[in-house]
């Protein structure tokens, strides 16, 4: 921020030194009589003394050109007590070189010779111009031009010409061309050659640079060349500075080269609204809603560039803050901060060191239109960026535009308010590059805009990894090639893009552990969901599954996995007991979606789904599996029912008819449950049991299968001979077929079809092994074209033949509508 202290160092340096030459004319002044003032001056001295149309004149020499000339109207000596006065006084100090033309006038002086001082009553004038071509001009010429004069008004000074010392309590004030401004109280030290401002010190500064500089009293030494203000503050356009105390270094030629504030050194900066033109208009008062830096350190050292005393740089060290306030307030904190400034005084960079940090809070209040936007249903987050060094640039002085960091740096996002119950998000890289947005917008009162300062992305590279952590849990990692961060003003962290081989794990134990892989991963903190594409595959346990798109929720480890879903699941222990999914080998399903909850081992698949293991296939638009239990449960639609296909093995066995090698049965409905462990499918609504040669329909069915060891008979290998009889009637492992079915219990309005007949009833069970139907309630009925209907109690036929059994009671009896075989 531009620092126009530089013009208070010349007037109070360029003070000191006119008044030291004031008093010793004000002393020559006394020590001069009016009858006879050559008596008081010896004549070793290089003084000339003579009489002039309007007084006296008194010259100084050093035997080239004149040093000063003083000239007075009127000397009076008082015999009693030896004082004198002079009257109408005026005094030209040309300087050594004659580089000077400095004016010091006053009406009324007066000199004690008993306490040495010199007073001047009532008003004395100065003013101190430069002559920088008197050396060549005649002597005691006026300059032929005046730049820049430096005007000082003051009175009752007090010089003593034993101390050297001069001093006032009144007001001193002085003006110049860019500067104007006064002190209460002057105090010089002739010995040390300081000047002391006693109190009340003001400066005034135009133009450009316009600025108010203020400090509780001052001193002004000369070796070393220095301003020391305490309690000094600086006040410019939306700008106002602080510190216990402030020194400026001077040069030979009193410029400002450096200042050093020391304690408590604080900074304010409020953004001046700029009209709708564009033009800079008054710094509005501050509010919560404006962007206001504020800045502290213990120490800070201002370094000045060139002639014009512009700033090139700014150190600040020791507890370094920074703090913009408005609706999503950032600050920073550092050990060391070095700031660039532009040759308009303006702010274009900062280097923070020795432990930098930089945070953006969430905004206080939640604006719905951006809440929309970003898509953030949840808490918002706060943000805090820490690394070994920061870089930032600057734009317009104060408005943020990007940061670098340099060494170890991480991001840790929290939830806002410190709720989410110790929920904490740590993101790391080799390097983070932020970015900053402005947004522009016109005032309340339409005065004018004013700009607002946030975050709005962050890119890390190389080795990005993001870490959430909770309370009791393992923590959640995933890693990648790079990571983006996205932001939206005001509203805080929208989303984390990782890229280039992404990989994620919740590290669980082995069994449990749910990583996921893909070249694309978008993370949104509000509700916990990362995002995998670019051919994403996720492993839960033993399972394994690709999709076009997974989603997985980072802190319960539910997961959606969407489009072309397949998922296989390995390192399965073959179930002895069990039947369709008994087998050691691989389960694959197919699906549109796939949602993993965070039961272990238990997804939901929709949409065209497909279960299969080796040849035992399960196909249903919504289906859950247990894969811990081997435990199946599907729903399906009357258009699009559940389906299963089972075999039959060798039915009817041992049997003689037209056909004892059955194919499989497929089973339709609306519902199936199906559990290993009991080998049983249970089928709702709208069953059907389909096989190459019967139909049969029903409410409700159960299938039950033989255990996976168990088999009617030996399964010809390529190049064995079936007719080995030590083979016949062995178990063996039945592989690479399905699940052979063992009985069928149907019920509800049960209707079973074969080519040439059909029956009904409420019960029917049919057995593979004895390739038999067993029909009850209703009561039954079988209707046979050559034989025609029947009913009983209870009907029994058989698949591979004709015959039909038939039981009746006393209240049932059987009845017989056309001629049965028997």
């Amino acid at each position: 921020m531009p620092l126009p202290i530089y013009r208070l160092r010349r007037l109070l340096a360029t003070t000191a030194i006119v008044l030291s030459v004031v008093v010793m004319g004000m002393y020559f002044y006394a020590r001069m009589r009016t009858r006879d003032v050559r008596k008081v001056i010896t004549s070793a001295l290089p003084y000339e003394i003579s009489k002039t149309a309007n007084g006296f004149q008194i010259s100084k020499s050093d035997g080239k050109r004149t040093l000063f000339t003083i000239q007075a109207t009127d000397v009076k000596e008082f015999k009693l007590n030896g004082r004198a006065e002079l009257h109408g006084v005026s005094i030209v100090v040309y300087g050594r070189d004659s580089s000077r033309y400095d004016q010091i006038s006053g009406d009324d002086f007066s000199y004690d010779p008993k306490t040495g001082n010199v007073t001047a009553r009532g008003d004395v004038q100065i003013d101190l111009v430069a002559n920088p071509a008197g050396l060549t001009s005649p002597d005691q010429a006026a300059p032929k031009e005046i730049k820049n004069p430096i005007h000082l008004t003051t009175h009752d000074l007090v010089f003593n010409k034993d101390t050297g010392n001069a001093t006032t309590e009144g007001r001193v004030e002085f003006r110049t061309p860019q500067a104007s401004g006064w002190a209460v109280g002057v105090n010089y030290a002739g010995k040390s050659n300081s000047l002391t401002l006693a109190s009340q010190v003001h400066l005034d500064l135009r133009g450009a640079n316009a600025a108010v500089i203020e400090a509780d009293h001052g001193t002004i030494t000369g070796d070393p060349r220095q301003v020391v203000l305490a309690q000094a503050r600086l006040d410019r356009e939306g700008t106002t500075l602080r510190a216990d105390e402030a020194v400026f270094f001077l040069n030979r030629e009193n410029d400002v080269q450096r200042v050093l504030a020391r304690g408590n050194v604080n900074a304010e900066s409020y953004p001046a609204a700029k009209t709708e033109t564009g033009e800079r208009g008054q710094a509005p008062s501050p509010s919560a809603s404006q962007n206001v830096i504020r800045g502290s350190a213990d120490e800070g050292e201002f370094l000045l560039t060139d002639k014009n005393n512009r700033l090139g740089t700014a150190i600040l060290t020791g507890s370094v803050r920074v703090q913009q306030s408005g609706e999503q307030p950032i600050e920073g904190e550092a050990g060391k901060a070095v700031l660039d400034f532009g040759g308009n005084n303006e702010l274009k960079g900062i280097h923070a060191e020795q432990g930098a940090r930089l945070t953006q809070k969430a905004p206080a209040t939640r604006d719905p239109s951006t809440t929309a936007k970003s898509g953030a249903g949840g808490a918002q987050q706060d943000l805090e960026v820490t690394a070994p060094v920061m870089d930032f640039t600057v734009a317009q002085g104060n408005l943020l535009e990007d940061a670098v960091t340099s060494g170890a740096a991480q991001i840790l996002i929290t939830p806002a308010d410190g709720s989410g119950s110790g929920q904490r998000t740590v993101v790391t890289a080799g390097q983070f590059h932020a970015k900053f947005e402005t947004k522009v917008e016109t005032t309340a009162a339409k005065a004018g805009v004013r700009a607002r300062n946030s975050l709005s992305s962050i890119h890390g590279a190389p080795n990005a990894r993001i870490v959430n952590s909770m309370p009791g849990e393992p923590d959640r990692v995933s890693t990648s090639d790079m990571v983006d961060a996205f932001f939206v003003q005001p509203g805080g962290l929208v989303s984390i893009v990782q890229k280039g081989n992404v990989a994620y794990s919740d590290q669980q134990e082995p069994t449990r552990r749910t990583q996921a892989f893909g070249d694309v991963a978008r993370y949104t903190p509000s509700d916990q969901v990362l995002v995998l594409t670019g051919n994403p595959r996720v492993s839960n346990g033993a399972m394994v599954t690709t999709a076009k798109t997974v989603r997985m929720n980072r802190v319960t480890g539910e997961g959606v996995a969407e489009g072309d879903v397949k998922s296989t699941y390995s390192d399965l222990k073959e179930q002895p007991d069990g039947a369709l999914l008994a087998s050691s080998s691989p389960i694959h399903v197919t699906a549109h979606t796939m949602t993993a909850h965070n039961t272990p081992g238990t997804a939901l698949y929709t949409g065209n789904v497909r279960l299969w293991q080796e040849a035992n296939v399960i196909q249903a638009p919504w289906l859950q599996f247990d894969s811990d239990r081997r435990f199946v449960t599907a729903q399906g639609t009357p258009n699009e029912p559940v389906k299963t296909i089972l075999s039959q093995g060798s039915a009817g066995a041992g049997q003689t008819g037209k056909n004892n090698q059955a194919g499989p049965v497929t089973i339709t409905g609306q519902r199936l449950t199906y559990a290993d462990s009991e080998r049983k499918a249970h089928y709702e609504g709208g069953v059907q049991a389909r096989s190459s040669d019967f139909t049969a329909t029903s409410q409700t069915a159960d299938a039950y299968m033989l255990p996976r060891v168990q088999t009617t008979g030996p399964i010809a290998q390529s190049g064995q001979d079936v007719s080995n009889q030590s083979l016949a009637g062995s178990s063996v492992v039945r592989a690479g077929v399905p699940g052979e079915l063992e009985k069928i219990v149907a019920l509800g309005d049960v209707v079973v079809r074969e080519p040439n007949r059909h029956a009904e009833g409420q019960q029917l069970v049919y057995t593979v092994k004895d390739d038999k139907f067993v029909m009850t309630g209703g009561p039954p009925s079988i209707f046979d074209a050559e034989q025609g209907k029947i009913t009983g109690v209870s009907l029994t036929f058989f698949r591979t033949d004709d015959r039909v059994l038939v039981e009746g009671e006393a209240s049932t009896p059987v009845v017989t509508q056309t001629r049965v075989a028997r």
